[in-house]
C-alpha cells in the first residue's frame, strides 16, 4: 500500500530551511520528472528547464531533508526534457522508485494538482495567492479560501460464505478483477455510499459492514476508505455502464488481482487470509 514513510514530517514553506539539497518532485501535465535509464531516480537538484516553474512548494521533510514539488507550465511534459531525464506517470513508478519516494511523490502530485486548479478564484475569478501559515490559496478580492481537495471514495469487498465478490471495470488491465468502489456523494455517509454503490454496480444488498483501513490515492486526489461486508440478498446483475463482469470467487480460483501498492490488494489479501484460517 501507499503509506506515508515514518521519517516524513509535513511542513509549510515558511517552516523550511533555504537549502538546495533534498527531494525534488518536478511535475508537468500530471507526470513526474525522473532520471532516464534502467533505474529511474528523482532529480538530485532542481533541474534546468526552459520553462519557468509556476510554483515551488516545500511540503515537508523526509529524514531531515526538505521535500519540494515544482509545478511546471501545462505544456512542459509535451516538450522534451534534458537527455538524461524523462517524464513518467506515477503508476509506472510503482516498484521502480523506493516505496517511500513513491508515497511522497503521490503527495507532491496532489499538491501540484491543487495548485494548478486553484490559480484563479472559483468565486470571482481573481488571481489566488498563497496563504501564509497554512496550506491554502486565498483570494485577495473576495476572501475565498481553497484548501487541497480530497475526494472520499469507498471500497468494499463482499463475502458470501467462503467466496468473495470481485468485479471488472472497463478501465482495468486485461484479466484483472478487484473489489467494488465508488465516490461518496454530497450529503452521504460512507456506509450509505457502500450500500448505494454495491446495489448500483451489481444489484445486491449487503450487511454487517466492517471498516478495514484507508489510503491516499493520488489519481488525482482521492482518499480510499475500505470495508468488508456480507452478502445480504439478491443475485449479481452488473451495471454494464460501470461493470463489465462480476463473479463470486473461491480462494483456489482467483483471477489476476491489483498490484501491492493499492488498498484493494491489501483488502483482498486480508479477507483471503481470514478465509484460509477458517478452513484450517
Amino acid at each position: 500500500m501507499l503509506t506515508t514513510p515514518s521519517g516524513f514530517v509535513p511542513r509549510l514553506d515558511d517552516e523550511q530551511p533555504r537549502r538546495p539539497d533534498g527531494y525534488w518532485f518536478v511535475v508537468g501535465d500530471g507526470k513526474l520528472l525522473v532520471t532516464a535509464g534502467e533505474r529511474p531516480a528523482l532529480p538530485a537538484s532542481a533541474p534546468s528547464v526552459p520553462e519557468q516553474p509556476i510554483v515551488v512548494h516545500c511540503f515537508g521533510e523526509y529524514d531531515g531533508m526538505p521535500c519540494r514539488v515544482v509545478l511546471l507550465p501545462p505544456d512542459a511534459a509535451a516538450s522534451a526534457p534534458a537527455t538524461d531525464h524523462e517524464w513518467r506517470g506515477l503508476r509506472s513508478l510503482f516498484g521502480v522508485l523506493p516505496d517511500a519516494e513513491v508515497a511522497l511523490a503521490g503527495r507532491a502530485i496532489q499538491i501540484a494538482e491543487w495548485t494548478r486548479t486553484h490559480r484563479h478564484c472559483g468565486a470571482c475569478g481573481a488571481r489566488m495567492q498563497r496563504q501564509p501559515g497554512e496550506r491554502a490559496m486565498a483570494c485577495p478580492a473576495c476572501g475565498f479560501t481553497a484548501y487541497p481537495r480530497i475526494a472520499p471514495a469507498m471500497m468494499v469487498l463482499v463475502r458470501r460464505d467462503d467466496r468473495i465478490l470481485l468485479a471488472r471495470a472497463p478501465h482495468f488491465a486485461p484479466g484483472m478483477y478487484s473489489a467494488l468502489a465508488g465516490f461518496v456523494e454530497a450529503g452521504e455517509s460512507l456506509e450509505e455510499c457502500v450500500h448505494r454503490e454495491v446495489y448500483e454496480e451489481v444489484g445486491i444488498a449487503v450487511a454487517n459492514l466492517r471498516y478495514f483501513r484507508s489510503q491516499s490515492w493520488p489519481f488525482p486526489h482521492s482518499l480510499m476508505l475500505a470495508f468488508v461486508a456480507d452478502h445480504a440478498g439478491g443475485e449479481l446483475n452488473p451495471n454494464p455502464d460501470e461493470i463489465t463482469d462480476a463473479r463470486w470467487f473461491g480462494i483456489d480460483e482467483l483471477p489476476q488481482l491489483p498490484g501491492r501498492f493499492s488498498i484493494s490488494r491489501a483488502l483482498i489479501d486480508s479477507v483471503l487470509d481470514e478465509l484460509r484460517t477458517a478452513q484450517t
